[in-house]
């Protein structure tokens, strides 16, 4: 029998108690976990919604000092900080920008931060069919999504720790060949693939690197780029309902628990990899 989609609230909770922390998920009840970042300082890029909004709310629950989270919309900002409390630092800032990305390097040399990990989340995901697309949405995709983690990265590594650890978004759309996606597609290859190379320029540092790709997770990004209506993301649902294995759409914290995994210590010889979280779409 198929699962129906449930009803979930729009946020998971993450309960702070004494030295452990309890996660509330919709799914699975209350669990506990170990403030396995305590003092930990992050930067999360495009932390403001979705899986950067989960991956930043599970850094602070588990013991990060500082979380630095940017976007380009300074009330989205606002509120996901007054959310996550006041761990976190908001941080307008483009990703294709490099005076904006020095400007984020600067906030953070200003608290005399450095920092354990960095996730270069920040990325779109727009329609676009073959024939018919244009040089401004080639660009607007490669500029954010290829270009904006590779300098993104360049610019924070100096303040980066030895043997720290990068995580990478990339997506099970960089192995397949979903039609209409072509431009995305392609870039999330591409940060595939700086996740090899990094993971090799950075071995004197001991530095990790890893790619997450999530599969179909409910994000902010259906309705904001894909421009999908109720029906079309119904019909998604439908579509993970009967194709994926665990028979639903991933929530942002699903996906954001993969992701800190790689960033802990639990993942301490694990680097260059591609870890998949797509509830086993890709293995059938």
């Amino acid at each position: 029998m198929v699962p129906k989609w449930p009803s979930w609230p729009k946020t998971d909770h993450w309960l702070t108690a004494g030295s452990e922390t309890r996660i509330r998920s919709p799914r699975k009840g209350l669990k506990i976990v170990s403030r396995k970042f305590e003092n930990h300082v992050s930067v999360v890029t495009g932390g403001s919604t979705g899986i950067g909004f989960s991956i930043a709310r599970g850094l602070i629950a588990e013991g990060a000092r500082r979380v630095y989270i940017t976007g380009r919309s300074a009330h989205t900002l606002n509120e996901a900080a007054a959310l996550l409390g006041g761990a976190a630092v908001p941080v307008v800032s483009d990703a294709s920008s490099l005076s904006d990305l020095e400007k984020l390097k600067g906030e953070i040399e200003e608290r005399g931060d450095m920092l354990d990990s960095v996730f270069a989340n920040a990325g779109i995901c727009e329609k676009n069919e073959f024939g018919n697309t244009a040089e401004a949405d080639f660009d607007r995709t490669f500029d954010i999504n290829v270009k904006g983690v590779f300098f993104t990265v360049q610019t924070l590594v100096p303040l980066v720790k030895d043997g720290a650890s990068l995580v990478l978004t990339a997506s099970i759309c960089a192995n397949n060949g979903m039609e209409g996606l072509s431009l995305y597609n392609a870039s999330k290859s591409a940060v595939r693939s700086f996740a090899r190379t990094w993971a090799n320029e950075l071995r004197g540092r001991k530095i990790r690197v890893n790619a997450l790709s999530p599969g179909f997770t409910l994000t902010p990004l259906m309705k904001n780029g894909l421009n999908m209506g109720e029906a079309e993301i119904q019909a998604l649902r439908d579509f993970t309902a009967r194709e994926v294995p665990l028979g639903y759409m991933a929530e942002p914290a699903e996906i954001a628990a993969a992701g800190l995994f790689l960033a802990s210590q639990d993942a301490s010889y694990i680097n260059g990899i591609e870890l998949t979280v797509d509830g086993g779409l890709e293995q059938i």
